[in-house]
């Protein structure tokens, strides 16, 4: 390893350094987090400043950021499934009427859905005031691989018909998809938890001896798994620090300028749906602005992880502690969130490469025929899309050729994919965050403590 690296090294552990003594300050996780994300964002463009793109210090360098960024990302994947078995197993058992479970599934999913069909809306007609097209995007090296790659996805899931994609959620081995084996096996697992929790409580009518044994267990099982999500919530700041620094030192700023149309119209599609999730929770009585400060840590993290499966801990943590959402629709809407209806990776991203590519085929996008199609088609394709980095462009594999048009485009945007996967991983996790509140409201669900407080009334 070279002396640069090693300095730049040193400097990274300092910023860990520093970020270890204010978290010994007991500052709130919000600040924290901020001072990761400032802290890694500098450090990442010092790099790209003294170093410049592609200098083999900053890969040096970044060989070691990653442990930390992929560690953090890595422990949370860990503690993704068991969370989101044992909290469905606790949610069925701990529901005072067993009928409600389906009323706030389908709340929940329903709310995702119609946030995912408003997106798609957004996006497109973003698209067509920007004037973006895609005629002119240069096809370079990395690009002419992708496309090949792409052709070859696409081939084999065109034929996924929606009874496949229906079947495809059944845990037909519970084991393999705790392992995240399938795009669909958090789905997979929630069916599982649920239909324990449901076998449960008939054991738990049948014989009342077992009652108190079985609300002990799940009570103990899911008190640890919610302990191990705070140990691991605490290096949040360092995970964000080395994943930061890594999307900064990485980007390249030629690509950046030569399609910074499609990255500004992004954000400001992104921007607008932020917008309407604000709209949707102050109908339901939640003050906007309150809303985004209490999930702000949790967004920042999707933003650097681009995974919303890696940010359901955090999403149900916040849901619960911060939004007052009971714990049964917290864990629903946050695991049904990564992969049902993604607001950001199958709402927006294929819409917009639909509306660009569509004239090249001969197709006017603003055709009102081809709008109701591409939504729905996006809406019933937003369905066991994966909640891990690249999930749009498996969003835009069953979108475009649905709608008889070419999958290239996606490849000729890789270069500025990560920059944009972000923010559209952020708006992912808002939507399933914002399904889970107004989901609250609507059943007018109390939280544990809000019950206590009642009682003491």
């Amino acid at each position: 390893m070279s002396v640069a690296a090693i300095a730049s090294l040193a400097v990274f552990a300092g910023i860990l350094f520093l970020l270890f003594g204010q978290q010994r300050k007991e500052n709130t996780l919000s600040r924290l987090v901020l001072f990761g994300l400032v802290l890694g964002s500098a450090f990442g463009l010092a790099l790209q400043l003294i170093f410049g793109e592609g200098n083999p210090v900053i890969n040096e360098t970044l060989e070691w950021v990653n442990v930390v960024g992929r560690g953090y990302v890595g422990l949370l994947k860990m503690v993704i499934m068991p969370l989101v078995l044992v909290s469905m197993i606790a949610a069925v058992v701990k529901l005072e009427k067993g009928g409600s479970l389906g009323k706030i599934s389908a709340l929940t999913i329903s709310i995702l859905l119609i946030t995912t069909a408003i997106s798609a809306i957004v996006a497109i007609f973003v698209t067509q005031a920007f004037g973006l097209s895609a005629e002119g995007l240069t096809e370079g090296a990395r690009e002419t691989a992708r496309i090949a790659v792409l052709e070859s996805r696409a081939d084999r899931v065109s034929d996924l018909t929606i009874p496949q994609m229906l079947v495809s959620f059944i845990p037909t081995n519970p084991f393999a998809d705790l392992t995240g084996a399938r795009s669909t096996s958090i789905i997979a697992v929630v069916i599982f938890g649920v239909l324990t929790g449901i076998a449960a409580r008939k054991v738990m009518a049948e014989k009342q001896e077992l009652e108190t044994p079985i609300r002990t267990f799940v009570e103990a099982i899911q008190s640890i798994v919610m302990r191990l999500v705070k140990m691991i919530m605490a290096l949040t700041p360092y995970g964000i620090a080395a994943l930061m620094a890594k999307v900064v030192a990485t980007s390249s700023a030629g690509d950046i300028l030569n399609l910074l149309g499609f990255i500004v119209a992004s954000y400001v599609a992104i921007a607008l749906m932020f917008v309407v999730h604000g709209i949707l929770v102050a109908f339901f009585g939640v003050n906007p602005k309150e809303f985004f400060q209490k999930i702000w840590p949790v967004l920042t993290f999707a933003f650097t992880s681009r995974s919303s499966a890696a940010s359901i801990p955090l999403n149900v943590e916040a849901q619960i502690e911060k939004l007052n959402v009971p714990p049964a629709i917290a864990n629903l809407s946050a695991s049904f969130g990564a992969t049902i209806g993604q607001n950001g990776c199958a709402g927006i991203y294929p819409a917009m490469l639909a509306v660009m590519v569509a004239p090249m085929v001969g197709i006017d996008p603003m055709d009102i025929n081809f709008i109701l199609s591409l939504i729905a088609i996006i809406v019933v394709s937003s369905f066991g899309i994966a909640g891990v980095g690249g999930g749009a462009t498996f969003a835009a594999l069953i979108v475009l050729p649905a709608m008889g048009l070419p999958v290239t485009i996606a490849a000729l945007l890789i270069s500025i994919e990560p920059l944009i996967d972000m923010a559209r991983t952020a708006l992912n996790v808002s939507g399933a965050m914002t399904a889970g509140t107004i989901t609250s409201r609507i059943m007018g669900k109390k939280t544990v403590s809000e019950e206590l407080e009642t009682q003491k009334a």
